[in-house]
């Protein structure tokens, strides 16, 4: 009888299993149709407005990203992240160095960080530099160009990389410790310079950091015409800068020191030409802008 009755109550499972067969109300049996759609995969995409802890490297590899907060210790802030498109993007690489992409994602960057920090970011201790994606990201899909700014100990002499707190956002829109002042140059003995550290703008200098020139187009300066040129630009924004006419007195009251970027910047987009006035014959212990012509008065004819 057990037996039976535990055979019975099986028997009746099994009815109600198979009874569980059936369509419930509203469906029509297909288990996926009505699914929504699984997505493409998407490429990652560094963020703007975070810092690195890291030293700049013009290559990105998803590995090495570790974003810290602006307020810690960091070496690179990124401003923007832009995006290649068109044939820029079309490439089986990233864009090459020197390249018309590459010169046009500098310009991106260039304009967005001069945003960022409230003026031209060369009118302070800080560089620029342009990221690009991992071959093996570009392959992936991953289009973008990041842009990373970092402070630098010196413009002048090719100064080093620096740690520092909090973000350069607004950084130069007024006077701030980054911003470049006055400097005391030193030549070598072939008329070059070999040292120009940078002193308060109340004590002794004979120089003085004016303002920048952004350069056309065209090949690095290596000829005496090319420097000249360049020197005749700056000429013209030191008599902006101090309010004295730009005639050919000028050149009698002051020298002129132009510091492009190196070779390899120049050619990847950065044309900006810092501009100092330079006294070869005397020394200031004040600022000279908008120091007019008796403040700023010839200094020798030839």
């Amino acid at each position: 009888m057990r037996r039976w009755i535990a055979a019975i109550a099986l028997g009746g499972a099994t009815t109600l299993l198979f009874s569980g067969c059936g369509n419930p109300a509203g469906t029509d049996g297909d288990l996926t149709d009505d699914w929504a759609a699984v997505s493409e995969p998407q490429p990652f995409v560094p963020q703007a407005g975070v810092c690195h802890s890291g030293d700049y490297a013009d290559t990105a590899y998803l590995s090495s990203f570790s974003p810290v907060d602006c307020a810690s210790t960091h070496r690179l802030e990124t401003v923007h992240v832009g995006a290649f498109t068109g044939k820029a993007a079309s490439g089986a690489a990233p864009p090459a160095k020197g390249s018309p992409e590459i010169r046009a994602a500098y310009a991106e960057c260039d304009a967005k960080t001069k945003e960022f920090v409230g003026s031209d970011w060369r009118n302070g201790r800080l560089w620029l530099g342009v990221v690009l994606p991992s071959p093996q990201a570009w392959a992936g899909g991953s289009r973008w160009f990041r842009c990373d700014i970092t402070e630098v100990t010196n413009v002048e002499d090719n100064g080093d990389a620096t740690s520092r707190t909090g973000s350069v956002k607004g950084a130069l829109r007024s006077a701030s410790p980054l911003s470049l002042g006055c400097y005391q140059v030193k030549l070598a003995r072939d008329s070059s310079i070999d040292t120009m550290p940078a002193v308060q703008c109340t004590k002794n200098h004979n120089s003085e950091f004016v303002g920048v020139y952004n350069a056309p187009e065209g090949a690095y300066p290596s000829k005496s015409a090319d420097w000249d040129k360049l020197h005749n630009e700056c000429r013209k924004i030191i008599a902006s800068y101090t309010g004295v006419p730009n005639d050919g007195n000028l050149q009698y009251r002051t020298g002129v020191v132009s510091l492009p970027s190196n070779e390899a910047e120049w050619e990847g987009g950065n044309r900006g030409v810092r501009c100092y006035l330079w006294l070869s014959q005397r020394a200031v212990n004040r600022s000279l802008k908008g120091a007019g012509p008796n403040g700023f008065p010839i200094q020798y004819r030839k």
